[in-house]
């Protein structure tokens, strides 16, 4: 009989160091997983910077007419400007200035031929900056993602493990790169 009594203690407490041992477990998941979202974020800001920079060195670069570099350089400044809450529509209204400045007909042609080599060098780096920016979104949409994923369970909801983190947004912007 007390054995018995012994055993029944000995599995309560098996089961109730299982059951922390999971919900630790699932705390440190949803802590990982904010860590991501915030680098990636971190990331994306990193990779729309680089690209306004490249857009302002187009648009200060002297190849473009006048008109032309007013556009994009007063596109870039805004990107590169907006508070949180207007930062998606300047990001996409910078998109769609270097589309409509890289598709013109003729651009990259007439580009690559002025200067010595500079044009080439500033389409470039746009290039690869418009395509890191498109490639740092989708990373971090995936990542808040599978955050939000994670603050659905119900074990995630019923013990409050999200704590006071806010719950991430994801970020949709116009980026399709030009046609470079």
């Amino acid at each position: 009989m007390t054995y018995d009594w012994i055993i029944d203690v000995l599995f309560w407490i098996a089961v109730v160091f299982l059951v922390g041992v999971y919900v630790s477990w699932r705390a440190t998941r949803l802590d990982r997983l904010h860590v991501r979202v915030e680098t990636a974020r971190a990331a994306l800001d990193a990779a729309l910077v680089r690209r306004a920079a490249a857009a302002l060195e187009l648009a200060a670069s002297r190849l473009l007419d006048p008109a032309t570099s007013l556009v994009l350089a007063t596109a870039a400044h805004e990107a590169r400007t907006a508070d949180a809450d207007n930062r998606e529509f300047a990001e996409s209204d910078l998109s769609r200035a270097l589309r409509a400045v890289v598709d013109q007909p003729e651009f990259v042609g007439t580009l690559t031929a002025k200067g010595d080599g500079e044009g080439r060098a500033v389409l470039e780096e746009l290039s690869s900056a418009s395509a890191k920016v498109a490639y740092a979104r989708r990373f971090y949409n995936d990542a808040v993602s599978q955050a939000r994923i994670a603050r659905r369970k119900l074990l995630i909801r019923v013990l409050p493990l999200a704590g006071r983190a806010p719950l991430p947004g994801f970020f949709e912007i116009d980026d399709d790169p030009p046609g470079i």
